[in-house]
Formats: C-alpha cells, sequence, structure tokens
C-alpha cells in the first residue's frame, strides 16, 4: 500500500526529516491539539539537534499546525472545525485544476504509480482502522497532487489538504467510514491516465464537495 509519505527521502536534510515526521504526526493528531512541544524531547526522539528542530517547528507553524506563544513555549494548534468552511472553498478550486493538469499529460511521469493506485483500491479493506484509511487518503491526494509539475499548486494543496486531514481526524468518532470516500479516486485517476481533463475536473470538484458534506453534516 502507499505509504503516507511518497517522497524521496533518500537526499533529505535532518531539518526536512524532523520535518516530515512531526508534520504526519500532527496531521493525524499522534500529537494532540494543544500538546506542548519539547523541543529536547522531540530531537532526541528523532535523532536530531535543536537547530533542524527549531527549523522544522518554524515550517509547521507556518502550516497552522504549531503555534508559539512568549515565554510559553511552542504548542501544537487546536483543530479549528470553522476553518473547514475556507478551506474547502479554496480547494473547490485548486483541486479540478490540479485534476485537469494531470489529466492533460496522462499522469506523465507518475503515470505507472497511478495505475499500481487503482490496482490497490480495488482490494482495499474496509475493515483497515480509519487511522490507516486516513493515512492512505492523504497519500493518495499528495501522489496527484504532484502529478501537476506545479510546484506552486502542489505545495498549496498539500497544505490545505494536510488541515482538511486534520479536521477529519480530530471528528473521525462522528463519521462514517472512509473507504467509500476514498474509493471516489478510482473514477477520478482513470480519468487522468486516460487523458481526460473535464471529467477528471468534475470529479475532483465532486470529491471535495462530498468531503464538505460529511463534515458538515456531523457538525
Amino acid at each position: 500500500m502507499t505509504t503516507l509519505h511518497n517522497a524521496d527521502t533518500t537526499s533529505e536534510s535532518l531539518s526536512d526529516r524532523a520535518y516530515r515526521v512531526l508534520l504526519d504526526q500532527l496531521i493525524m493528531l499522534d500529537i494532540q491539539p494543544g500538546e506542548p512541544i519539547i523541543e529536547k524531547q522531540l530531537a532526541d526522539e528523532l535523532g536530531v539537534g535543536r537547530t533542524p528542530l527549531r527549523e522544522a517547528l518554524k515550517r509547521l507553524e507556518s502550516d497552522h499546525l504549531v503555534v508559539t506563544y512568549p515565554r510559553r513555549g511552542t504548542f501544537a494548534s487546536q483543530v479549528d472545525v470553522t476553518e473547514l468552511a475556507h478551506v474547502s472553498e479554496v480547494r473547490q478550486a485548486l483541486e479540478p485544476l490540479a485534476a485537469r493538469r494531470a489529466a492533460e499529460i496522462h499522469g506523465g511521469a507518475m503515470r505507472q504509480q497511478l495505475l499500481g493506485v487503482l490496482m490497490e483500491l480495488k482490494s482495499l479493506n474496509p475493515n483497515q482502522s480509519q487511522r490507516d484509511l486516513l493515512a492512505y487518503d492523504l497519500s493518495v491526494h499528495r501522489m496527484i497532487y504532484r502529478v501537476t509539475q506545479n510546484e506552486h499548486l502542489s505545495e498549496t494543496l498539500i497544505r490545505l489538504d494536510n488541515i482538511a486531514t486534520r479536521i477529519w481526524a480530530a471528528l473521525s468518532d462522528r463519521l462514517p467510514s472512509l473507504h467509500e470516500h476514498i474509493i471516489e479516486h478510482t473514477q477520478l485517476i482513470k480519468h487522468i491516465v486516460a487523458g481526460e481533463p473535464d471529467e477528471a475536473e468534475r470529479h475532483a470538484a465532486e470529491h471535495v464537495e462530498n468531503f464538505y458534506d460529511m463534515v458538515r453534516t456531523a457538525l
């Protein structure tokens, strides 16, 4: 199965590695909202020095995943479900664009990886934990964003998807299983590899809207 982070990590810096690990811990709520970030403890756990860790924390603060208070320290940010409407508004505009760009190049250099995801989706186990399904959904989204070969578009969508996923994780006990939501990627990826921009664009818009509707209903 596709892992949560499927980018090449062979040449990443210590700061990048710290960022990558902490990012997923914050998104998946392994680090709970409001939990203090103990630098020495984290540095020891990650096997990095204070400097690369602080560089990673600065990036996470710009992602709105941690917040630093003078004389108090750094904490995991609270999950604000009211953000979802604004996040979804932007995703509704950009997700279809990313899907169209990906379809225009038939998946580009990542076409085989997308075909691999199609095979995985056929046998995706609906009885997996919500956490595993959530991580898988996140990895598929990140892959599609990278297909666009537009770094600005990809980075923006990853940041927005991280926030949306964190909200889902916080509300997971009130939400239906993610399985059906993930299976929706089947048609989207088929449209991408077949080079059908209009259909890919339409399906991506529906996917974002369905996500927003599910969370809003739970609230």
